[in-house]
């Protein structure tokens, strides 16, 4: 499938700020299941863009602009050619053992309400670790509500698990949580995802979309999208990977003096109009 990707973010600075930092992860990578066919970021700001690595391999770009600032536009679009592998990513660039995915975060920790639920799924060995996890995929999808117009500001699986409901990046961090919990090494990813129904999605989903990858034996790392209840497919356009949201935002940043910071977010994902012949 070929899917086109158009994301916006607007910042707005009233009074104008002196100056702005930000670092992108907007930059998806080929792997053996996803080729990118062109991609370009564009700031409005006058700014030089260096594409560098972070220490997950994610394609980054590190600027800083300097005021006076009333606007900041970032525009990331392109086309990417995906193809579906069940879920198994092969090819992609690793940098770690998957047992560094094992460590807890503040925004993946079990609290007790977690590791309750963990207990109600079999201690995976290597026989039956795929099938454990699409038990806790079913029952994580049925469990707690997606919610795209859920608070934002990644709050914690525990906060998120307790609250019964959460956006997609919510539901990838409590994936995460019992994983880990389970023993499994566990990760989050950062992407978009081309839905049947609708493409443009409005700001409520301005991180675009999120899932988790899991380390299972014999196959190597898998994608489990506990917001729609499958495995990552031919929809899904990978681009970061880290611990948690944190070490994946598609942006993050600071701007410094000025007013407080109001933000709009478009999003388009949609599938190419002509389609490679197979």
């Amino acid at each position: 499938m070929r899917i086109c990707v158009a994301h916006e973010t607007v910042y707005r600075y009233d009074p104008p700020c002196t100056g702005a930092i930000q670092t992108l992860r907007l930059t998806p990578r080929n792997h053996a299941g996803q080729y990118v066919v062109n991609w370009r970021i564009d700031v409005s700001a006058d700014c030089r863009l260096e594409p560098q690595q972070d220490a997950f391999g994610n394609i980054t770009h590190a600027f800083s602009v300097a005021g006076p600032l009333s606007e900041l536009r970032l525009l990331a679009e392109g086309e990417v050619e995906t193809q579906n592998a069940a879920g198994v990513v092969r090819g992609a660039v690793e940098r770690f053992p998957p047992t560094l995915f094992l460590r807890d975060t503040p925004l993946t920790h079990a609290d007790k309400a977690i590791l309750v639920y963990a207990r109600e799924f079999p201690r995976p060995a290597a026989s039956n670790t795929l099938a454990t996890l699409h038990e806790l995929l079913t029952r994580l999808h049925q469990d707690i509500t997606f919610d795209a117009e859920a608070a934002s500001g990644a709050p914690s699986a525990a906060d998120a698990f307790k609250a019964g409901r959460g956006t997609s990046q919510d539901l990838a961090h409590i994936f995460i949580a019992v994983a880990r919990a389970l023993g499994v090494p566990a990760r989050y990813v950062a992407g978009y995802f081309r839905g049947e129904e609708a493409s443009v999605q409005n700001e409520s989903l301005k991180a675009g979309h999120a899932w988790a990858e899991v380390h299972v034996p014999d196959l190597g790392w898998v994608g489990f999208d506990p917001a729609n209840g499958v495995c990552a497919t031919d929809q899904h356009v990978r681009v970061a990977v880290g611990l948690d949201y944190l070490g994946a935002a598609p942006v993050r940043g600071a701007h410094y003096g000025g007013g407080p910071e109001d933000v709009a977010v478009k999003l388009s994902v949609t599938q190419a109009s002509w389609q490679t012949q197979g």
